[in-house]
């Protein structure tokens, strides 16, 4: 595969040929095939690697048999200027002008300039059946399917995105863990406190790791499938906040309160974040979208205690976080810019059809 600038890519004879085979990978390949749809030089190219392959002969002798089941009209077609045929006479029975008659080739010489074929079913030997029976005798190689696709579970798992089958569910864990040790284990007052305000910004950062030219490798690819652009980036989204919310809420129903909100209050936060970054990523990009979603949280968060002393910090963090997530008024305006996060996200969504920025 060959880039020539940022969204222009054109197929070469390797890309080609492991799709002519079947070798070449599910994403790669509904890439390939949403690509020569718009561009005919690399259509005629996988169009001669799929003709070069042990089903070429076949092919092109189910070619040479539908059109020679053609019946011959009584009226020779004409090539017209768009490469379409029109026939002497119209469809009404009406005498063609005379310019038509003129182009009109002399009897057995069709526009194409080859020999022409007389309808004789008996001898072209082709019906549906008989191609259905000899194709499935080629070698499994040599058929127009893929020779491994992937089984249900690899796609979904490449759909949950690099997050989910990266590290970041390690380090998800580790957090949970780390908070029960540090609240249950050591003894430590101030453990909800701190695992909430760090858990809004777990699946913000999840996203982060599952779609964006930064994080995915294929991202090219997946975002010239039929199903990428926003579908993608919504399923890797549902798959990272399906481990974050119950895993980190379960965590701190388990911890100590002290003063801290309760442990589900950052539900409709997280959420929220997690839509305005998606929003913002259609117009700077997903690394630089959540960066900015997530240092904002964390400052707000966390500045009051930038001047608290030490022993006061965790009461400080405690008591900014009630300000920020207790309250029937703050989770309203929270689920107010969940709402219009999601509209704006609905509106921009053509954005995420094209390569996002870096």
């Amino acid at each position: 595969m060959t880039n020539a600038g940022t969204h222009i890519w054109h197929a070469d004879e390797d890309l080609a040929g492991r799709y002519a085979d079947g070798s070449l990978p599910e994403p790669e390949a509904w890439s390939l095939e949403t690509h020569v749809e718009r561009c005919s030089g690399c259509a005629a190219l996988v169009s001669r690697a799929v003709r070069a392959t042990a089903a070429g002969p076949l092919l092109a002798e189910m070619r040479e048999a539908v059109l020679g089941a053609l019946p011959v009209a009584a009226s020779v077609s004409t090539s017209t200027p768009l490469g379409c045929t029109a026939s002497a006479s119209t469809p009404l029975g009406r005498k063609a002008p005379a310019a038509a008659e003129a182009a009109v080739p002399a009897p057995g010489v069709p526009a194409w300039g080859g020999p022409v074929r007389e309808h004789r079913p008996a001898e072209a030997g082709f019906t549906r059946s008989g191609a259905l029976s000899r194709l499935r005798g080629l070698p499994r190689s040599a058929r127009l399917t893929r020779r491994h696709p992937l089984p249900r579970s690899a796609r979904l798992l490449w759909a949950a995105g690099p997050a989910v089958r990266g590290a970041w569910l390690p380090a998800v864990l580790v957090v949970a863990a780390g908070a029960m040790a540090l609240g249950l284990g050591g003894g430590f007052s101030g453990t909800r406190a701190l695992l909430l305000a760090i858990a809004p910004v777990v699946p913000v950062a999840g996203v982060a790791l599952s779609y964006g030219p930064h994080a995915d490798p294929m991202y090219e690819v997946a975002a010239a499938s039929p199903g990428g652009g926003l579908r993608l980036a919504l399923t890797r989204t549902l798959a990272v906040l399906a481990v974050s919310l119950p895993l980190l809420t379960f965590t701190g129903l388990l911890l100590p309160a002290s003063g801290a909100p309760a442990a589900a209050a950052w539900l409709l936060p997280g959420l929220a974040l997690t839509l305005v970054s998606l929003a913002l990523a259609s117009f700077v990009g997903c690394r630089t979208a959540t960066g900015v979603t997530a240092g904002g949280w964390l400052c707000a968060v966390l500045a009051p205690t930038v001047t608290a002393p030490a022993a006061e910090s965790s009461a400080r963090v405690a008591e900014q976080l009630s300000r920020c997530l207790d309250g029937a008024g703050t989770q309203g305006a929270w689920a107010a810019a969940a709402a219009l996060s999601a509209v704006l996200l609905t509106v921009r969504r053509s954005a995420f059809d094209n390569l996002l920025p870096r």
